[in-house]
């Protein structure tokens, strides 16, 4: 039996989310500049958004462009920005033909002019697809969203649009980037690393975690599927006992 057919499309995570990290490392490992990491990482982007579709996954999270990336050298930058132009125009066809809507959260006013409107473009083309929501996260940092949020409802309260004892979960949810999209259910982090990089800090409060050591040019469908499957064998408590879930 494939590693495909041994997924249950009864237990599919409805929010995947990957840190999609390793592209300079993999690129120096082959002897190669930074920015060919960048390039053969939106091949694995191409095939898991694909495999995502496929398998029925409604909601896929891509980590693209962190806001402390833009503290990176100016041409990695720029040939960064090229790159997402060049790949949004190329995957337009992808997204129809699987029927994917493409959202974008972020502060997506820091990104140039170009890109910032090819990325319009494309959510504009594919607003009414209906089988998958791809999200970019792109120039993403989870602690600024969260403070924009605590700057936004305290605006609120001083204007007497909301009380304090009105905020809860459900208001915080519905101001943050991510305000359509459900909670992670799982979250993958390529390349060893094991931490979370300021990524959705609120919203992975109960996601189950996957590390894995393959570098993210190197993360193929199957390494999707070994990654679902182990979601799918862990046991899901949100803080009750064993014994309350049977």
């Amino acid at each position: 039996m494939s590693l495909k057919e041994q997924i249950n499309k009864e237990k599919l995570p409805n929010h995947l989310a990957i840190i999609m990290d390793g592209n300079g490392r993999w690129a120096k490992q082959q002897g190669f500049m930074r920015v060919i990491g960048h390039e053969n990482g939106t091949k694995a982007v191409r095939q898991t958004v694909e495999a995502s579709a496929e398998l029925g996954i409604k909601n896929l999270t891509l980590y693209a462009f962190s806001t402390e990336n833009w503290n990176r050298p100016k041409l990695e930058v720029q040939t960064l920005m090229k790159l997402l132009v060049k790949s949004l125009k190329k995957e337009i066809k992808t997204l129809q033909d699987n029927n994917i809507k493409l959202s974008a959260i972020g502060c997506l006013g820091d990104l140039p002019k170009k890109a910032h409107q090819e990325l319009l473009d494309v959510i504009e083309k594919t607003k009414n697809n209906t089988n998958m929501t791809l999200t970019l996260a792109l120039s993403y940092g989870s602690r600024e969203e969260i403070v924009n949020v605590i700057k936004e409802l305290s605006l609120k309260v001083k204007n007497n649009i909301i009380s304090t004892e009105s905020i809860d979960e459900s208001i915080i949810n519905k101001h943050l980037y991510t305000q359509n999209l459900p909670d992670v259910d799982l979250l993958i982090r390529t390349s060893g690393e094991q931490r979370i990089s300021n990524f959705l800090l609120w919203q992975i409060a109960y996601a189950e975690l996957y590390f894995t050591d393959i570098l993210w040019p190197d993360f193929k469908k199957e390494n999707l599927y070994e990654a679902i499957i182990n979601y799918q064998n862990r046991e899901r408590r949100f803080g009750k006992t064993s014994e309350q879930l049977t």
